[in-house]
């Protein structure tokens, strides 16, 4: 038995209120993921206006027709802010309404004015804007997971695709007037599009956020929470025991008289003392370095491709910065120090342990000599800082 239009299209509403429950759910477990919870408004927008063109199929009312777009066009256009929010992180509400009206006024004029072909024209034609307007969030942001993204950009595409030949085959038909809902076979074969995409689109933003979760446990597992910097982890789990270039250096930075500062001013104060720190470690880092927190108030900062004598300079650079800094704090000013060990890249190439702890063992030379200085692994003496900021 072949299922008759409005069976089809009670299927397709079906399926697309199941996929917004699903959407709900994983935002309720996920109150992150707040594009979940748009995509679901979205999603309940279409239901809506599934059920009430179903209405319309029965009984063409302008009410109906005109309720039908008004929902759709709500729809559509909350679906792609949910894609450009999860290109840019950001809901942009008036961008979503901004689309939404230009979609409606564009069939809902029409439709008003007793022209219900040319409305269902504008209303295929503004549907598609709107999905082929998706697909592009999906594709601009597909480096971040490219099989799940590249798969919803060929969905949403189809699916727009699907609805221009809707529209085509109403403008060959040449009628302005229907005085019913469209019925030819390419809105059968957006029907059967629609319903084969959602269930695809669904399957794939469930995978999608899935990953995304996965992906920002593993970021946390890496991410010392304080600073944002790398952590301890991090490092070993990207270096581990290989052998580190001869143009690798790797610098340790302590931060002078830090339990002084906790003990003074607390524990809010220390912290706020790291973070200031960090500041100017990440500020100072080229693109390929990296930089760490490795615990309490020392940080690393790995250098690649530096020349000789340059990643003393580079720490000495950091060090002024920091010392310069004016840290409030209860309504106080602090001025902190820190205490640098340096170990350079070397003709014999040691394993990333060695070298971090190499520069540990300079830092603490520096930490005897007096600290806010800079010690040298390769022969432990300290860098005359008026000379480096000649050379500077």
């Amino acid at each position: 038995m072949v299922l008759d239009y409005n069976s089809l299209l009670l299927a397709l509403g079906v399926s697309a209120a199941c996929l917004a429950v699903t959407l709900m759910g994983s935002w309720i477990v996920r109150r992150a993921e707040t594009v979940l919870l748009t995509a679901t408004v979205g999603l309940v927008f279409v239901v809506a206006g599934i059920f009430v063109y179903s209405a319309y199929v029965d009984t063409a009312e302008t009410s109906l027709g005109v309720a039908n777009f008004v929902l759709f066009h709500a729809g559509f256009a909350t679906i792609w802010g949910a894609g450009k929010q999860f290109l840019t992180g950001r809901l942009s509400i008036p961008a979503i309404v901004v689309r939404a009206l230009a979609a409606m006024i564009f069939s809902v004029v029409p439709m008003l004015s007793g022209y219900d072909g040319l409305a269902f024209i504008a209303d295929n034609i503004a549907i598609a804007l709107l999905l082929f307007a998706t697909a592009r969030q999906y594709w601009l942001a597909r480096a971040e997971a490219p099989a799940p993204l590249l798969g919803l950009t060929a969905l949403y595409t189809l699916t727009a695709i699907s609805f221009v030949l809707c529209a085509a085959v109403l403008i060959s038909d040449g009628k302005l007037v229907l005085g019913k809902a469209p019925s030819n076979w390419a809105e059968d074969l957006s029907l059967a599009v629609c319903i084969a995409g959602m269930t695809g689109i669904g399957a794939l933003s469930l995978a999608l956020h899935q990953w995304r979760l996965a992906a920002r446990h593993r970021l946390e597992a890496i991410t010392d929470p304080l600073t944002g910097l790398l952590n301890r982890r991090a490092l070993f789990e990207e270096y581990g025991t290989r052998p580190m270039g001869t143009t690798t250096a790797v610098i340790v930075f302590d931060i002078d008289h830090f339990k002084s500062v906790n003990d003074r001013f607390g524990h809010a104060a220390g912290d706020h003392v790291i973070k200031v720190f960090a500041d100017e470690l990440a500020a100072h880092c080229r693109p390929g370095d990296i930089a760490a927190r490795v615990g309490g108030e020392e940080f690393a900062l790995v250098l690649k491709e530096i020349m000789p004598g340059r990643a003393e300079l580079a720490a000495e650079h950091i060090r002024r910065a920091f010392e310069a800094r004016e840290i409030h704090i209860d309504d106080e000013v602090l001025k902190c120090t820190v205490s640098v060990g340096v170990a350079p890249g070397r003709s014999k190439p040691l394993d990333f342990d060695a070298m971090l702890s190499v520069a540990d063992k300079a830092l603490y030379v520096a930490k005897r000599a007096g600290r806010n200085r800079i010690e040298l692994a390769s022969h432990l003496q300290a860098v005359p800082l008026e000379a480096s900021r000649t050379a500077s």
